[in-house]
């Protein structure tokens, strides 16, 4: 499933640094001035998960596949994108296709590094892009709603649901707020909602990019962030880029202590994106054999065709069960085997909700 994240922010944050890192390429030119990413870049990376190594190791399988997500670095925002200024359009148009938004934000200071807005103010900055979205917004949508609140009246049901759901993101938009506060009352009305391509819709998570002395704890710009994040129900994590960007170029084995010397139990892009795992509302369902362990991505209330379909159309077409074990149940009972003789291998049906960490075996007939 290709689930899609944006980087996006002003100019200068450190977009173009993280994506490089996150991607560990130099796909996208990093430099010391506005619009040096052109056309959007787009990485994919595996999402960290140690269970896919113990399902492996219990299994004996030749190779391990991680789950991934697609990255998108997308050109740097200036005040008046919404009305065509610096690259707007051309960011607004690429904002549309992804699934949410990573919003890099300059939490360091640095006189060596110019500021588009001349002062290092994240809040500022997170604003400035939140506003050019939400006029995009307003726009189309003072656009679109009368003519759907005319068809409406005049008896179109698809038009009176959506004049009913987009007029009350419009008055969301009109008060300063953004789309995603929107509230569908039913499954037609998050139907159409979802149609509409709201760019303030779709889910945000902040990157706080601080300097390397505070990559493990943040620092005041940061704790900021965070309370806006928190107060938006939003997501937010501490990153410092060039700490990562350093990172991407060591040999694997070296990686674990030079973490450890600076007080990090982890990469920053690990919390990145397992972050941005989680703003998806994504789980993962694990295929164990002694080929492969593979980890796949469903999105959170998938039931087993629907799994089953991402592996391949036809699985879920010929769907007849699945048969399923929890990774615990996988991991202490040492694999299917004995889990098949303690009672853990479950039959489930079409109607099975698929959990977090499941371990799955398709049965089909096409």
């Amino acid at each position: 499933m290709g689930f899609r994240c944006g980087i996006v922010g002003l100019p200068n944050v450190g977009k173009s640094t993280l994506f490089n890192a996150l991607t560990e390429t130099a796909a996208a030119q990093a430099a010391n001035y506005p619009f040096c990413t052109i056309e959007p870049n787009v990485g994919n990376v595996g999402v960290p998960d140690p269970r896919l190594d113990k399902l492996a190791a219990v299994a004996g399988s030749a190779k391990i596949i991680e789950t991934q997500l697609a990255f998108v670095d997308i050109a740097g925002l200036v005040r008046g994108a919404s009305k065509g200024e610096g690259l707007g359009n051309q960011f607004l148009g690429n904002i549309r296709e992804v699934d949410a938004i990573v919003h890099v934000l300059r939490c360091f200071e640095d006189g060596d590094v110019t500021h588009v807005e001349g002062k290092v103010d994240p809040i500022a900055d997170a604003e400035t892009v939140e506003t050019e979205l939400m006029l995009a917004d307003l726009e189309s949508l003072e656009k679109r709603v009368p003519n759907f609140v005319k068809k409406g009246q005049s008896g179109d049901k698809e038009a009176k649901i959506a004049a009913s759901v987009l007029g009350q993101a419009l008055d969301l938009l009109r008060d300063g707020k953004p789309a995603r506060l929107t509230q569908p009352k039913d499954v037609e009305e998050a139907r159409v909602f979802a149609q509409a391509q709201l760019l303030t819709a779709k889910p945000v998570l902040y990157v706080c990019n601080v300097e390397e002395a505070n990559a493990a704890n943040g620092n005041a710009h940061s704790a900021r962030v965070f309370e806006k994040a928190a107060a938006e129900g939003a997501e937010a994590v501490v990153v410092s880029a060039a700490i990562e960007a350093e990172i991407a170029t060591m040999p694997v084995e070296d990686r674990g202590e030079f973490l450890a010397e600076l007080g990090l139990g982890e990469t920053g892009l690990a919390r990145v994106i397992r972050a941005g795992y989680k703003l998806l509302h994504l789980l993962t369902f694990f295929t164990v054999g002694p080929k492969e362990a593979r980890a796949w991505t469903v999105e959170a209330g998938a039931k087993a065709p629907q799994a089953a379909g991402v592996i391949h159309t036809d699985f879920e077409r010929g769907f007849i069960r699945a048969e399923t074990i929890a990774y615990d149940d996988y991991v202490t009972l040492g694999g299917e085997a004995g889990a098949r003789e303690a009672g853990k291998l479950r039959q489930e049906g079409k109607e099975y909700v698929v959990q977090d960490g499941d371990v799955m075996l398709f049965r089909f007939n096409v």
